[in-house]
């Protein structure tokens, strides 16, 4: 068995340890320089939080371990095809790769559909299900010339 595999199937045990605690059927591994760093199976329903997917909690943990919010030199190994929002969050802590088993088709015959999210972005925002409304956006704006102006701000 490959390290890649040994990985992958941490990731798979995890899920179903998820699934025997009352949590949801995924689980991820983010592992740098050949070492798992952080593992996390989805606890949204026993956190009631609807962000604690799998790979959203390996993230936390990861970049608490390594004291940094750039994980780049990490890869992630998540049980199933990772949903919109784990994917952005993967992209915004800079991981180098993603390695997984089930792909979203699997998770939606389960139940686990996020394909309406997919679409939802596709659309325009006065087209979107849920309403939303563009306000005070000059004033919001204060906050963003204040960011351009910070000489020692930290870029991510």
């Amino acid at each position: 068995m490959t390290d890649k595999e040994k990985f992958m199937l941490r990731a798979i045990e995890l899920s179903k340890q998820s699934v025997l605690q009352g949590g949801g059927p995924f689980g991820a591994v983010i592992v740098k320089d050949g070492k798992i760093i952080s593992e996390a199976s989805n606890s949204v329903t026993l956190d009631n939080d609807p962000t604690a997917h799998a790979e959203i909690n390996a993230i936390r943990q990861a970049a608490k371990k390594l004291g940094t919010f750039d994980l780049s030199g990490c890869e992630i190994y998540t049980s199933c095809e990772p949903c919109p929002m784990c994917l952005g969050a993967i992209y915004w802590a800079r991981l180098d790769k993603i390695y997984f088993a089930n792909t979203r088709r699997d998770a939606d015959h389960i139940g686990f559909s996020d394909q309406f999210i997919y679409d939802e972005i596709a659309k325009p925002v006065d087209k979107r299900k849920i309403p939303t409304i563009q306000i005070m956006r000059d004033k919001a704006l204060e906050a963003f010339k204040l960011w351009e102006e910070k000489e020692d701000k930290i870029q991510y």
